[in-house]
């Protein structure tokens, strides 16, 4: 790599970092051509820790139903960790519940869904990913608010 692609690349991590600290995120991806760089955030520690490592052989990365770290924002009294139904975000960016400002919302609480069907928008690095429901069912919990940030693996919506 030359010169200059070095200091963008440092540039490039160290405006990453900010943003981690700005957003209160753990962790932030970015693939670019051959380079993916991950900052992210270790518990025990306060400063980001910056990695970057040739990018994998593309593939599909799919909505997992794991269960993950208690939510925030919208979250009822419920626990949606452990339940069978809940739809996890697949990716770090901000999330809407709808196609545009204004407009009717993807999903309410009782609406039937089929797998497929788009529950809500995620923006991450300025591109907005639809993202489908994993299974059929009815809403019975929405766990994210409009415009929140949310994190890889963040419940988002409980599907039973």
């Amino acid at each position: 790599m030359s010169k200059d692609n070095n200091k963008f690349d440092t540039d490039l991590i160290r405006n990453l970092a900010v943003l981690l600290d700005e957003t209160n995120l753990s962790e932030i991806e970015l693939e670019q051509g051959d380079l993916r760089i991950r900052v992210a955030r270790q518990l025990h520690i306060e400063a980001p820790v910056a990695m970057a490592a040739p990018a994998p052989a593309p593939s599909q990365a799919a909505a997992a139903t794991a269960p993950a770290a208690a939510p925030s924002g919208a979250a009822n009294d419920a626990d949606a960790g452990p339940h069978p139904g809940t739809i996890v975000s697949p990716m770090v960016g901000t999330a809407y519940l709808a196609p545009e400002p204004g407009a009717r919302k993807f999903i309410e609480v009782g609406d039937k869904v089929t797998e497929g069907q788009t529950i809500v928008i995620i923006e991450a690095m300025k591109t907005m990913n639809h993202i489908p429901a994993t299974k059929s069912g009815v809403v019975k919990q929405v766990l994210v608010e409009d415009a929140q940030p949310v994190e890889f693996g963040e419940p988002l919506i409980i599907v039973e």
